[in-house]
Order: structure tokens, then C-alpha cells, then sequence
């Protein structure tokens, strides 16, 4: 007889399942367990669906770079987002050989990862050489929102990423 108990559960079991309904009305039951199945079917199916869409990849053959004016030497290509709306932004720049860009801050911090060549970096008003610090190629730095901060191609060719979120700009310091 213990091992009937054990199988109905007795009062407790039955009282466990009262949220789906009354437990000795099989309709109500059914349209409980049918509800749910429903849900997992179409969550189900939505992630399906989502796991047939292949990436879009954007690839460097596809990114248009353009020139600042006043910064020769200096291209950048908007990758991703909007840098103007508060949403996150990704961005590319490349310096040629010994291109420069002079000391300047940002309104977002922002977060930049070297891709090849070694950039120098700098932290301050006023550029000065003799204070850079090299980031190499996978390196990452980091300039806080309203810090001014200078570039540098020292060494030949630098192409590096930036991450943050706008809205952003750029806003050069008066020597």
C-alpha cells in the first residue's frame, strides 16, 4: 500500500497542481497544458527562424573611408551605428606613415583597438613627442569622455577602431 501512496501522492500532490486549474476537470487541464505548448511551439519556431538568417558580414573591400578636412593623412569609415543618436557607434580610422591628429576631446568615452601598426598616444593639450606611449597592434585604450588626447603614425601605417556611444564629435584644442 506504501508504494500506492507513493504514486498519488495523496492531498499534497493534488494541491501542487491547483495553479493549473481545477485538477479533476480535464478540460481546464487541457487548455493550460494546450496554452503552453502553444507558447513553446511559437517560441520555438521564432528561434528557428532566427537561427536560418546567415550574418551579413560588412567586409573591407565594402567600407568607404573619407578624408577630414584639415587632418592629412587621416581617413575614417562609420561601421556601425549612428555616431549623432545616443546609440553605440563603431568607427575606423587610418593614418598614413607620420600622420598626426592634433590634440582634441570627445563628449563619450571611447574605447579604440589598434588593428595594425603601432599608435602612439598621448594624454594632454599639447602634443608632446617625448610623452606617447606606444599601443601596438591588438592593443586597446581607453579616452575618457571630455579628456584631451593627441594620435600619432609614428612608425609607419596605423589602422585602429573606436567603440562608444553617441552622441559623439570631435572638438580639436586651440593651442
Amino acid at each position: 500500500m506504501a508504494d500506492a501512496e507513493i504514486f498519488h501522492g495523496g492531498e499534497d500532490f493534488v494541491s501542487s497542481w491547483r495553479g493549473l486549474g481545477d485538477f479533476h476537470t480535464g478540460s481546464h487541464i487541457m487548455k493550460k497544458f494546450g496554452t503552453i505548448w502553444m507558447i513553446v511551439f511559437i517560441l520555438g519556431s521564432s528561434i528557428t527562424v532566427a537561427q536560418d538568417r546567415a550574418p551579413v558580414p560588412l567586409l573591407p573591400d565594402r567600407i568607404s573611408f573619407i578624408s577630414p578636412p584639415g587632418l592629412s593623412g587621416v581617413q575614417v569609415a562609420q561601421l556601425l551605428g549612428d555616431p549623432k543618436q545616443p546609440t553605440p557607434y563603431l568607427i575606423r580610422v587610418k593614418l598614413a606613415a607620420g600622420a598626426r591628429i592634433p590634440s582634441h576631446t570627445h563628449p563619450d568615452a571611447r574605447s579604440s583597438t589598434v588593428l595594425a601598426g603601432t599608435l602612439y598616444v598621448g594624454f594632454g593639450e599639447t602634443f608632446v613627442e617625448s610623452q606617447v606611449v606606444a599601443v601596438p597592434t591588438g592593443g586597446v585604450y581607453v579616452a575618457p569622455a571630455g579628456v584631451p588626447h593627441y594620435l600619432w603614425a609614428k612608425d609607419g601605417e596605423v589602422i585602429y577602431q573606436e567603440a562608444g556611444t553617441g552622441p559623439t564629435g570631435v572638438a580639436f584644442v586651440k593651442p
